[in-house]
């Protein structure tokens, strides 16, 4: 099913590349979602593969890659461990986004893709709150930042820090008391007062350790302040997030090679064949080849316009909110078809079907909402020509 989105020689070498990565993700893949742990194991094997620099821009040593080359390697990795997957696209999607839209200082930038480059740092937003839920609904962080003797002082609780015990920096959001705008924070793991709370108890994607972090009137100097988002900027069309229904959709075909080799090979004494000859089962498969072929040519096509066309990406806000609304959706379906044709074995703890069950969940948890997606395209329906 893979061919006819691999367009070049680059996209199939670093979709091979992927490949192999996700062979050996598999592996481990029941182990740290059973355990809960973060995948050491396999971000190690990130770095000594170069991937943490994927989206680096070129001008740094970086790979510079496309959007659609993006979500090749996150699709595949996922087939792997979703969980190491969703992982690494925070860190390469941010990177990308800063590059693309130019939105912190060039000094700060061009340190931190040195360090990626050269040292494999990995770094992530720590945006959601509590009180405030999912920061695309616009709730104000109660995480505050204080000027004082030159240095901001940082305090507050974050929730859902994806890769929080494996990451270098934090990019964190905190309402400046002076001016009551809000600000996102640079923050080093090494500052003082800065900690990871073990919360991440969850159903799925268990391996991102999504942990709460603590900071206890951190201090960072002024260069740590890395942009003021105007109501403007965050209304921008965001290619990257797209990392996210790639993600999904690879858990979903992971779960589609799953059912094909169980039926391939499963023969109750009640037939003469396999299961793969009956009726029923063949348009179970047919049926989840037929939605994977839908949402993935829609997602890279998507991907392949916002590449080409750069004076076109701030009209496919819609567009991006549709391919991950659609993704996540037909990745949850897809697997849930899939169980029905392994039936009760897919119950069964050890049996990887019942972790992609639990990890597609999660899709309908990530930027953004089925709802905000819904209402978002409503009102471009109905708005005046």
């Amino acid at each position: 099913m893979d061919y006819l989105f691999l367009r070049t020689d680059r996209e199939k070498k670093l979709h091979e590349h992927a490949m192999q990565l996700a062979q050996q993700f598999q592996q481990r893949a029941q182990y740290y979602d059973e355990q809960a742990l973060f995948p050491f194991e396999n971000f190690a094997e990130l770095k000594k593969a170069g991937f943490l620099s994927l989206t680096v821009p070129k001008r740094y040593d970086g790979e510079e890659i496309s959007l659609y080359e993006f979500l090749l390697v996150q699709e595949t990795l996922a087939r792997g461990d979703g969980a190491t997957a969703l992982s690494l696209g925070w860190h390469l999607g941010i990177v990308m986004n800063v590059a693309e839209q130019n939105k912190w200082p060039e000094p700060v930038f061009a340190r931190i893709c040195d360090e990626i480059v050269h040292q494999q740092i990995l770094l992530n937003s720590a945006q959601s709150e509590a009180a405030t839920g999912s920061p695309a609904r616009g709730g104000k962080p109660e995480t505050t930042a204080e000027k004082r003797n030159g240095r901001w002082v940082i305090s507050g609780r974050k929730t859902y820090t994806s890769l929080a015990p494996a990451l270098d920096y934090f990019i964190v959001s905190a309402t400046m008391k002076d001016s009551g705008e809000v600000g996102n924070f640079l923050i080093p793991k090494t500052a003082a007062g800065l900690r990871i709370e073990a919360t991440w108890d969850t159903l799925g994607m268990r391996g991102t350790r999504s942990d709460d972090l603590v900071l206890e009137n951190v201090e960072v100097d002024e260069t740590a302040l890395l942009e003021i988002p105007s109501s403007k900027e965050k209304g921008r069309a965001q290619g990257w997030l797209l990392h996210i229904p790639a993600c999904y959709l690879g858990i979903a075909l992971a779960a589609r090679d799953e059912a094909i080799a169980f039926a391939k090979t499963y023969q109750p004494n009640t037939l003469p064949h396999p299961i793969a000859d009956v009726p029923e089962v063949r348009r179970k498969i047919a049926e989840i080849d037929i939605q994977l072929m839908t949402a993935r040519h829609f997602m890279y096509a998507i991907a392949d316009q916002w590449d080409r066309y750069p004076d076109k990406r701030q009209a496919m806000k819609e567009e991006l909110a549709a391919v991950k609304y659609v993704a996540t959706n037909t990745a949850i379906h897809v697997v849930d078809v899939a169980m029905r044709v392994v039936g009760g074995h897919s119950l069964f703890s050890h049996h990887p079907l019942q972790r992609y069950y639990r990890d597609v969940r999660a899709g309908l948890h990530n930027p953004p909402a089925d709802d905000l997606t819904i209402s978002m395209v409503a009102n471009r329906s109905f708005q005046k020509d």
